[in-house]
């Protein structure tokens, strides 16, 4: 049994420290229209200390409407708001609303569902559904063109596609062979450097990503990969490092531990959150995971500041503007 003197001597969880915690979602939710206006305004035009500047030619001399929020250009003589040409565009729910989604989404350590979003705005399903979707997609567009380097881990982890067993036991099939599967199951690979960024990718098949791989770890580094033998091509141009699972997960010299931990976040953002995070939607929720994760060492506060400021400086979505005007209920 461990003395108190030893348990106060053990170093703390940075998620339990009073440094993780600089947010406060009842300050937010406080703040007045007017707070929350101004707050979108700074984040948007950070560069100007708040002054509005045309989206569409740059210009920072603007007319502001006194009756309503909004801008003309003097220049081009274009009309906006401080969320035009934003991934909020087109908005319909109040800017506070916006600011507490995203104080409530950074809040959730293994994600937070669209349901219960929705019951903490007050607002249909769909709207938060839709609203979560463009947080995820401007979080991923910061990373999808970078590149990883040094110590690179590698590894996949299939998701979707289950396929429930029959009733009798005579007759059930292996569900490991690919005839007896349903063809919607995807792999997300990873590559993770040790001590810096996740980068998630989603294939049909570990072995189609070699591709992927060779374009975006860059030349000279070092590969860490398990014992399958699709990863045997990866010799060619790296120093590859290979780890047998089967025998142990880490040897002294090469494992994938880091990658198996990011899948470990994923799980359990999908078994006790999301209960699925499959099909056309993978690649989303592997994206929102890997910036969870690029950023567990950053308080609250921060990671609010990041997401808003990656959500009014991303384009107008073209997959999930209209979303379902377009594709349906």
């Amino acid at each position: 049994m461990r003395s108190t003197e030893n348990v106060g001597l053990m170093s703390q969880h940075f998620l339990l420290s009073a440094k993780a915690r600089t947010l406060s979602l009842a300050k937010v939710a406080r703040l007045s229209d007017d707070e929350a206006y101004e707050t979108f305004r700074l984040i948007r035009w950070a560069a100007t200390d708040g002054t509005p500047v045309c989206p569409r030619c740059d210009c920072a001399g603007v007319y502001t409407y006194t009756t309503r929020r909004l801008f003309k250009c003097k220049a081009c003589s274009h009309q906006f708001s401080v969320t035009s040409g934003t991934i909020f565009a087109s908005r319909k729910l109040p800017v506070r609303d916006y600011l507490l989604a995203i104080a409530i989404f950074v809040n959730g350590a293994k994600g937070h569902s669209a349901l219960q979003l929705s019951r903490d705005l007050d607002c249909q399903y769909k709207t938060v559904f839709v609203m979560a979707h463009k947080i995820r997609e401007a979080l991923a567009a910061e990373a999808s063109s970078a590149t990883a380097s040094g110590e690179v881990e590698v590894d996949g982890a299939y998701f979707g596609g289950y396929v429930k067993p029959a009733n009798h036991k005579g007759n059930r099939r292996d569900r490991r062979r690919i005839i007896n599967q349903n063809g919607k199951r995807r792999v997300v690979v990873i590559m993770r450097e040790r001590g810096g960024r996740t980068l998630p990718f989603v294939f049909r098949s570990e072995d189609a990503s070699l591709v992927k791989i060779a374009r975006t770890v860059a030349p000279g580094s070092v590969i860490h990969a398990d014992e399958a033998t699709h990863w045997d091509a990866l010799h060619a141009r790296f120093l590859t490092k290979r780890i047998n699972h089967s025998e142990s997960y880490s040897d002294g010299d090469a494992c994938t531990n880091q990658a198996e931990s990011f899948f470990s976040r994923m799980r359990r953002a999908e078994i006790g959150i999301h209960h699925r995070i499959a099909g056309d939607y993978l690649s989303a929720y592997a994206g929102e995971m890997a910036w969870r994760e690029n950023n567990r060492r950053v308080s609250n506060g921060e990671q609010y500041l990041m997401v808003a400021d990656a959500a009014l400086h991303h384009p107008v979505s073209r997959q999930w503007k209209g979303y379902w005007q377009r594709k349906g209920a």
